[in-house]
């Protein structure tokens, strides 16, 4: 694990560039004033390095060998027996952030809250598990509506190529998480959940992979993309703050393919409104969802009532292996195309029909600004 590099590296260019006009003033032209210029560069060096401060990086599959291991570890019995990242803690012995809160079962509770209301689980965790019935809510809907807390997506567009599965293994299991491509200057880029890449203040995950676009029965119809550097904010890897729960990846190539050439990319912003309508997309697998196919919730976001993170809630019963997928503002159900503003991130155990997503605000811009050249 190291802490990124990528910005400070602009410092040196800033100073070469400006170098030979502080040194000297060619006759007859505009000479530079040296306090300001040199004020300058200190401010980029600043900014450059409070930036990096608060973006933490990992190195994943970098050369083509340990790519092609990756892929070549999911096998389509290892695709099908993952488990949805909320279990996490059920079947290892880990230490990180789901075991080391409040004990067993991935549980947290979070700081100065009492009672059932302070206890918060990834999306579906198992361990004391309820399973929602959501009847014909999980049936595919003939057109696209405007509020739903969990209906299977059969409209096509964009969002159906740009989302995908997340196959990774963390503290010695395979899991199952969501993801969307977004636009970057690689073109490689997907978002996620924090907790889909690293374990909080725990372990990075291994063999992480991207499959977007995966359908009914194992279906990958735009192929599979290793991972080559992970990125999660700084909060995030030292104590697991759900404010924070946002990791971005920069991915291989496949067959020479960027993934954003093949399947395309959403929008992604910062600092946007709070509150309005949004799309979240996923592939939950815990029942009453399977993991085959793409489910979506719609309605108006609103704060958390607990005042416990400065996440916003989207009613929706998706379950664990939703974990990271995307959250559409100004989203257009005909092309399947909007703006990524936020992700599923966690529940309420006492509330299953309300999703929580991270705001999007600085330290996700950080992150961003620093993966997307990646």
């Amino acid at each position: 694990m190291t802490l990124s590099t990528s910005l400070l590296a602009a410092a040196p260019l800033i100073v070469g560039l400006t170098g030979p006009a502080i040194l000297g003033a060619v006759p007859g032209q505009h000479q530079v004033d040296r306090p300001a210029v040199e004020h300058a560069v200190e401010h980029a060096v600043e900014h450059a390095a409070a930036r990096q401060s608060m973006v933490v990086e990992h190195e994943a599959a970098r050369s083509d060998a340990e790519q092609r291991r990756v892929l070549g570890y999911w096998t389509p019995q290892r695709m099908a027996a993952a488990l949805p990242i909320g279990l996490l803690d059920s079947v290892t012995d880990g230490d990180g952030l789901l075991s080391g809160l409040t004990g067993r079962g991935g549980v947290q509770t979070k700081p100065g809250v009492s009672g059932r209301s302070g206890v918060q689980a990834k999306p579906g965790v198992s361990g004391g598990r309820t399973e929602i019935n959501v009847g014909r809510r999980h049936q595919a809907s003939s057109r696209p509506q405007a509020s739903t807390i969990g209906a299977r997506w059969s409209t096509g567009g964009a969002v159906t190529r740009t989302t995908g599965r997340v196959f990774l293994t963390l503290a010695g299991a395979d899991f199952v998480c969501s993801a969307s491509t977004v636009t970057s200057a690689s073109r490689d880029l997907v978002v996620t959940a924090g907790h889909c890449v690293k374990d909080g203040a725990g372990e990075w995950a291994q063999n992480w992979t991207f499959v977007p676009g995966y359908g009914r029965g194992g279906e990958q119809p735009y192929g599979q993309y290793a991972a080559r550097r992970m990125f999660v904010s700084a909060p995030w890897s030292r104590s697991g703050d759900d404010n924070h729960d946002v990791g971005m990846v920069a991915l291989a190539t496949s067959g020479g393919r960027h993934v954003a050439d093949v399947v395309g990319t959403q929008d992604i912003a910062f600092n946007t409104r709070r509150g309005g309508q949004t799309y979240g997309f996923g592939y939950p697998a815990d029942p009453p969802y399977d993991g085959d196919q793409l489910v979506y919730c719609a309605g108006r976001l609103r704060d958390d009532p607990y005042k416990q993170t400065r996440d916003q809630g989207l009613g929706c019963t998706m379950t664990a292996g939703s974990s990271g997928g995307p959250w559409l503002s100004g989203f257009d159900p005909m092309t399947g195309r909007g703006t990524v503003t936020s992700l599923s991130s966690f529940k309420y155990s006492d509330d299953q029909h309300t999703m929580y997503g991270p705001y999007f605000g600085q330290a996700a811009k950080a992150v961003y600004a620093t993966a997307e050249r990646a």
